[in-house]
């Protein structure tokens, strides 16, 4: 389905970890969707207001927003803003994430493993937590709860393991997947649709954050298609489940692996 022949899309999605890789796609291709787009990020502004400044050019509506997802207390200044500055929420994307550097088990330190799962887990449960806050049928009053859906972004490294270089990461993203089929089945009376994604080999510069700059290129033999995927190819994926297309799909996790 091409942008021209989709359904335009109202309200807004936040997605965290938005200035760059996967969230940077997924920003632009919601914002062409017709979604209002708030850019999370934590670290790199100029990544976060740069896909901003496409998104106006193009059109659309778009803010910047600044919040370590680890801290809930700054998780719920930045769903404030968005109350304030956006329409209704209408989807959340659980993009932030971070890996590490390869290291076995046995190596790993408390402050790795508190660090990994803070962001990873504890960020996609606080932001998830917001969300379901003000799409939830269930409530009364206000602009909004009129439900929703939640994508939360995986990695085929719960499925491979990790071994010998990141369980810490792998073991993260599987509670991230439990935590999908949960939450949906939870909320799915309310008008909230979960879902997850779990993408492959794609070629983003978090590779680069854990040591293995030439990862993908490297790997690429290992997949069927014989390539890496794109950071766009996951955000179709990522797309497709925040918008009624996809309305009887929920507690799904969808690979975009290129079949390994």
């Amino acid at each position: 389905m091409t942008t021209n022949e989709a359904a335009m899309q109202t309200g807004s999605v936040l997605v965290t970890g938005g200035g760059r890789g996967i969230g940077a796609a997924t920003s632009l291709l919601c914002a062409a969707r017709g979604w209002a787009v708030a850019v999370n990020y934590a670290n790199d502004a100029a990544a976060a207001e740069a896909v901003v400044a496409t998104i106006r050019a193009r059109g659309g509506r778009a803010i910047a927003v600044h919040a370590d997802v680890a801290d809930d207390a700054q998780v719920n200044a930045m769903f404030a803003r968005l109350d304030g500055e956006l329409p209704r929420l209408a989807g959340l994307v659980n993009n932030a994430g971070v890996i590490d550097h390869a290291a076995r088990v046995d190596a790993m330190t408390p402050a790795r493993l508190q660090r990994m799962f803070a962001i990873n887990v504890f960020g996609s449960f606080f932001c998830a937590r917001e969300a379901v806050r003000r799409m939830t049928t269930k409530a009364t009053g206000g602009d909004g709860h009129r439900g929703g859906a939640i994508v939360n972004v995986s990695s085929a490294a719960a499925k491979l393991g990790g071994s010998g270089q990141y369980v810490d990461y792998a073991a993260a993203k599987g509670a991230i997947e439990s935590f999908t089929i949960g939450l949906a089945r939870e909320v799915a009376a309310e008008g909230i649709r979960v879902n997850a994604v779990r993408p492959g080999i794609i070629e983003t510069d978090i590779h680069a954050s854990g040591g293995a700059p030439d990862r993908a290129r490297q790997t690429a033999p290992l997949v069927p298609l014989q390539r890496a995927g794109s950071a766009e190819e996951v955000a179709e994926a990522i797309v497709w489940l925040l918008c009624d297309a996809s309305s009887y799909t929920t507690g799904s996790i969808v690979e975009v692996t290129g079949g390994r």
